[in-house]
């Protein structure tokens, strides 16, 4: 791993206003398809201290709101002045129906809820964005290191539970990032293998977006794909790890320990679609400031990504090699990045 420079690598954001949220508690959120994080952090003298800290299975309760009430009732003499939520599906007026959940929530009903006024709702890939600012430099892993200057519009691609997209845009000074909903735009097969697993998804799903490959439930669909069209084989003991864990941590840590054919098969299609829409993202934004590999998968599996085959799809771009190749590319290995961002977001919601 390089030793990054935050000055060359990382965004450059407007600092919150100091006077404005000093000494303040904030909740902040990442409400997800799988689990929900929530944490309480003291801001003071510019600067986030991590209070306390709780992870809940999202499915498990019949609200977001519960969520939120149960962890508030657990603060204590600190309860929070502010709330920030990153969540997994589009912000709309202050309203979000959640993509892998299927539920509504609102910046009204948590205010109606838990009685406190300054509530946002971010898309969880925005948070991600912002969650940049409060990283170190030993929380990245650089890939590829570009031109080394942050100058320049940026770019995030996180797959998981599903894939989320976002952009940093620069200004010339500072950058400001925005969310995106790029990971259900099309598929675009180029191989002959493509069009076969395109065409296997489209009875199961009729519309193949980003997502369904490039995701966890994607890793799965990849490698049934391979086991019941191409007829690849499946070791008892691949089959029994999928069981009794996460399919696709299962099928990655196969891969990376090179143990059976079909995982490194499956492995290899996922890195290969990933560089793909990493490569459109970039082209799309202009993202020559960076490209960021976030999410809960590209850290598991740095070592696959490593190899020089996500980076040799990626620069697969048409006429535009020279562009791709200044880009550097890194991944986030905090995975709470996006529950910092969130916190980072609340610090600066207007009074």
């Amino acid at each position: 791993m390089e030793t990054l420079k935050k000055q060359h690598y990382l965004p450059r954001f407007i600092a919150p206003p100091e006077e404005a949220v000093n000494n303040s508690y904030l909740l902040a959120g990442d409400l997800g398809g799988t689990k929900t994080n929530l944490a309480l952090f003291k801001a003071s003298n510019g600067a986030l201290e991590l209070i306390r800290e709780h992870k809940y299975a999202s499915r498990e309760y019949a609200s977001f709101s519960a969520i939120i009430h149960h962890f508030i009732g657990e603060c204590g003499q600190t309860p929070p002045q502010r709330i920030c939520i990153g969540v997994a599906g589009p912000v709309v007026n202050g309203k979000v129906e959640l993509t892998n959940l299927s539920r509504e929530l609102s910046e009204a009903e948590i205010r109606q809820h838990t009685g406190i006024n300054k509530v946002a709702l971010i898309n969880d890939l925005e948070a991600t964005a912002y969650g940049l600012a409060t990283l170190t430099d030993a929380q990245l892993t650089t890939l590829h290191r570009g031109s080394g200057n942050a100058n320049g519009n940026m770019a995030i691609i996180a797959p998981g539970t599903g894939l989320g997209m976002a952009g940093l845009y620069w200004d010339g000074t500072w950058h400001h990032p925005f969310p995106t909903e790029g990971g259900h735009t099309d598929f675009a097969p180029r191989t002959d293998l493509d069009i076969l697993l395109l065409r296997y998804l489209q009875e199961k799903y009729e519309i193949v977006s980003c997502e369904r490959l490039v995701s966890g439930p994607g890793i799965s669909d990849i490698f049934q794909f391979l086991r019941d069209v191409k007829g690849m084989e499946v070791p008892h003991s691949l089959q029994t790890a999928m069981q009794e864990g996460d399919p696709a941590a299962a099928l990655s840590q196969s891969a990376i320990s090179g143990n059976t054919a079909i995982a490194v098969k499956t492995m290899e299609l996922f890195v290969r679609y990933l560089a793909r829409e990493a490569c459109n993202l970039v082209l799309k934004m202009k993202a020559t400031g960076g490209l960021f590999l976030g999410g809960g998968i590209p850290p598991k599996i740095a070592a696959l990504l490593e190899t020089g085959d996500f980076y040799h799809h990626y620069m697969q771009g048409d006429r535009m090699a020279e562009l791709l190749a200044s880009v550097p590319i890194h991944i986030v290995n905090n995975d709470k990045t996006a529950l910092w961002g969130a916190a980072y977001y609340a610090e600066i919601l207007k009074d």
